[in-house]
């Protein structure tokens, strides 16, 4: 070690924080400042169990530190089901509850004092929990997973502030969650809760299977793809050829909507963005890519945007000769933009042979906006929020909200803002009946504007969830399917709805 410089060391760092502290605080100051001091001395002889040590307390967080993963995911694990057994009998609004978040990383240790980016991701991913639960990084699962009886959920890889790469985050279950759901129906909250969760998952996970190195297995190269019927076709992450990091929302944002417009074709089996773009930036065999992905057609492209100008060049591929079906290159103006995304989507549709029904030819049409500006806000708005996390929330209504101001006659910038305000009632953020109540507004106004928008109908349905609404939920997110047959967002919706309704089996079948 270099003379002066800091000790570093590997450990195992668990976050933890109390679920909506200040509205806690609001309703009992004295009472939950008294409980939340006293939690540490309840906590102390579990952690001194496992080996642990309390490194910081600071207001409603708490920050531990073991020698061995294996102990630190037990002791938390017993400790949430502690403040469970507590909690049995005390009314919701006084209930408290903890989030925590555990990760194995490298630390800079300062005396007793532990910080570095090993710290700050155990942090990161504790907001990340719902109240009364764990999430883990991919260090601690790779650890636990054959040494612990413990059922994971995997978050796939999420962005996390001041951190460089996204984290690869999974969530602990806890044992009710294992089994089916019993039949008692969950509070608004609950409910908001468990959305938010999907959410999260959904929006983050990338394809939650994905979590290997390689995004396809050298084993699978000559494997045959497995068709539904009809011609399958995946989109692969158009590249980002303008030198400019700033400009991958264009590009994703591109992918994203022949993606949505494709899967609005009856007649097409269309792999969801989340799976395709688990290959985003990375090398690919083409004909391994359609094997995983269990489609014979893959269209692929790039895009380079210079100021105003643009110029995009896209191909498509039969994986199963590796022959160029159809190739075109586009320059103009930015302003082009919708009318190249028609095209593009005109020209697969007729290289496959596909048949449009009545008034699909019209929904695949790029009529949400003629608004570039608007537009590219909107998808850095999207991007951004991906998943609604407490401290995106914020910043990103705020984007959303400009795009409503730079184009009132598109629907994506009211369907941002009645995401965002969904997701500030499911954290439980200000008077959650009347922020229910705007998202619900907001949802309405983008219909309004754009019924084939299909973003909009999952808004609402969020909303008629945290109403307790379910068969106006499931409503909602059945016309987003109605609109977009093969958008796999909307049947996860579809399946969550459901399933707070209490049709487990309907449930179940529409997430598969």
């Amino acid at each position: 070690m270099v003379e002066g410089a800091p000790e570093r060391r590997l450990t195992v760092i668990v976050a933890i924080d109390v679920a909506g502290y200040s509205r806690l605080m609001g309703n009992d100051e004295e009472g939950k400042l008294a409980a939340l001091n006293a939690h540490p001395d309840t906590m102390m002889p579990m952690m001194a169990d496992h080996g642990g040590r309390l490194v910081s307390q600071a207001g409603d967080g708490l920050l531990l530190e073991f020698s061995s993963v294996v102990q630190a995911v037990k002791c938390a694990m017993e400790m949430q089901a502690a403040m469970a057994a507590r909690n049995a009998h005390i009314p919701d609004k006084k209930k408290m509850a903890f989030r925590m978040g555990i990760n194995l990383g490298d630390v800079l240790v300062d005396g007793d004092d532990i910080f570095g980016d090993g710290v700050n991701v155990a942090a990161r991913i504790e907001a990340l929990a719902e109240p009364g639960g764990i999430c883990i990084s991919r260090t601690v699962r790779d650890n636990v997973r054959d040494r612990l009886d413990v059922a994971l959920d995997d978050m796939g890889d999420v962005a996390v502030k001041n951190i460089a790469r996204p984290v690869r985050v999974f969530r602990v279950l806890a044992d009710a969650q294992k089994v089916s759901a019993p039949a008692k129906r969950p509070s608004a909250l609950k409910a908001s809760l468990a959305t938010a969760a999907l959410v999260l998952a959904v929006a983050a996970a990338g394809g939650a299977w994905w979590w290997q190195t390689s995004p396809y297995p050298a084993s699978h190269a000559n494997t045959t793809p497995t068709f539904s019927g009809k011609p399958s076709i995946a989109v692969l992450p158009f590249n980002n050829m303008s030198g400019d990091p700033g400009q991958d929302h264009f590009a994703d944002g591109m992918t994203e909507d022949l993606i949505t417009d494709l899967s609005k074709v009856s007649g097409l089996f269309v792999v969801a963005r989340n799976s395709s773009f688990a290959y985003k930036g990375k090398s690919m065999d083409i004909r391994a890519v359609a094997a995983e992905l269990g489609v014979r057609y893959v269209l692929e492209g790039s895009i380079r945007k210079l100021g105003d100008q643009v110029r995009i060049n896209a191909q498509l591929i039969d994986a199963r000769s590796g022959g160029h079906m159809w190739a075109e290159r586009y320059d103009g103006p930015v302003d082009n933009v919708f009318k190249i995304q028609d095209e593009i989507g005109t020209k697969v549709v007729a290289a496959l042979s596909v048949k449009l029904t009545r008034g699909e030819a019209d929904r695949m049409k790029h009529i949400h906006t003629n608004n570039t500006a608007a537009y590219e806000l909107f998808l850095r708005a999207r991007a951004a929020s991906n998943p609604p996390i407490p401290e995106r929330i914020k910043s990103d209504h705020r984007m959303f909200q400009r795009v409503v101001e730079m184009d009132p006659e598109f629907a994506g910038g009211y369907a941002g803002v009645s995401a965002m305000l969904g997701a500030r009632a499911m954290w439980g953020y200000g008077d959650v009946r009347k922020v229910i109540e705007q998202a619900e507004k907001m949802a309405r106004k983008a219909i309004a504007v754009d019924a084939a928008f299909g973003w909009s109908y999952i808004s609402l349905g969020r909303a008629m969830l945290a109403r307790k609404q379910y068969g106006n939920a499931i409503a909602a997110a059945r016309e987003a399917i109605a609109r977009q047959p093969n958008d796999a967002d909307s049947y996860v919706n579809l399946a969550v709805f459901l399933g707070m309704d209490g049709q487990y089996v309907a449930d179940v079948a529409a997430a598969n």
